[in-house]
């Protein structure tokens, strides 16, 4: 068995993993993958469509079983015969790209209270949960319970799903693409959420995602996936500065550092390194001031 750090709440070794394998149709979706996702750690997964994002992070909470290689949750390998596959999904709870995917009952209270109750707690901690858990995605309690989970706008029901996941008291929230296709104030309500989830309820998140934007603002680190294995990891600086690797594995950076380089590339003395957006105002005012 692989000596793992006590910190480490997700590690892979080695992972490889084969969709229809022996058919004509055999594809591989992961190969000799290794990541390590430190507790408290928010780590974002980026790469091109069919990198293997998703099929990696399928592997979390045993949703996928590992053909080769290792995949270690909180110190315990999914190998061991003895692992509890219902209290790893409570451990390890993931929100998909698309909430319908996720949400199960008409009514939104009975939605999120769906994993509690199926966990055999009391009522009296389900409803607790399901309160707390709609205040910290920002769902007001009285006026959304008993709202009509079809009736809900698409910000509302990734909230739900979110809220759904939150019930169950996870340590680690895998998300994959947690504002695909949101309007950008329900993207930034979303982010903040997250951002807040991680900072101070102390949960550690992973998340999927192509917008570069999130990325810069809530990673402290990021994986880059290309064909099926990890192609670049490190500090969102790191990752970010580094543009002919990233345009080398077909992925885009922030608009910020976009215009950072041109700005540098005309002449003008700026840090392309400054990627968040009070930075790279910073270093625009400064040029401004300067003319």
């Amino acid at each position: 068995m692989t000596d793992i750090s006590q910190n480490n709440m997700i590690e892979t070794i080695n992972l490889t993993h084969t969709y229809m394998k022996g058919t004509p149709l055999e594809h591989v979706g992961l190969k000799q993958t290794s990541i390590t996702v430190k507790e408290g750690e928010c780590i974002a997964i980026i790469g091109h469509t069919g990198s293997g994002k998703s099929t990696l992070i399928q592997h979390f909470n045993g949703l996928i079983s590992p053909q080769e290689g290792e995949v270690i949750i909180d110190g315990q390998s999914l190998a061991d015969k003895k692992i509890n596959i219902k209290e790893l999904r409570q451990k390890v709870g993931i929100v998909f790209q698309n909430p319908e995917d996720q949400i199960f009952e008409s009514i939104v209270g009975d939605d999120i209270a769906y994993g509690p109750f199926k966990s055999g707690l009391p009522l009296k901690e389900v409803r607790e949960r399901v309160k707390w858990a709609m205040t910290v995605v920002g769902l007001d309690f009285e006026i959304m319970k008993d709202r009509q989970t079809f009736a809900l706008s698409g910000g509302q029901k990734r909230k739900v799903a979110l809220a759904g996941i939150l019930a169950l008291k996870p340590r680690v929230l895998v998300l994959d693409e947690p504002t695909a296709g949101l309007d950008p104030r329900s993207s930034k309500e979303i982010l903040e959420k997250i951002q807040m989830l991680n900072k101070e309820e102390k949960l550690t998140i992973v998340f999927v995602s192509h917008n570069m934007e999130e990325v810069a603002f809530l990673a402290d680190r990021v994986y880059v996936m290309s064909e099926g294995t990890v192609a670049l990891s490190g500090t969102p600086t790191e990752i970010f500065t580094n543009r002919k690797q990233l345009q080398n594995y077909h992925v885009g950076t922030p608009d910020t550092v976009k215009l950072l380089y041109q700005l540098a590339e005309r002449g003008y003395d700026v840090r392309t390194d400054a990627f968040s957006i009070e930075l790279a105002s910073m270093e625009v005012e400064k040029i401004l001031e300067e003319c």
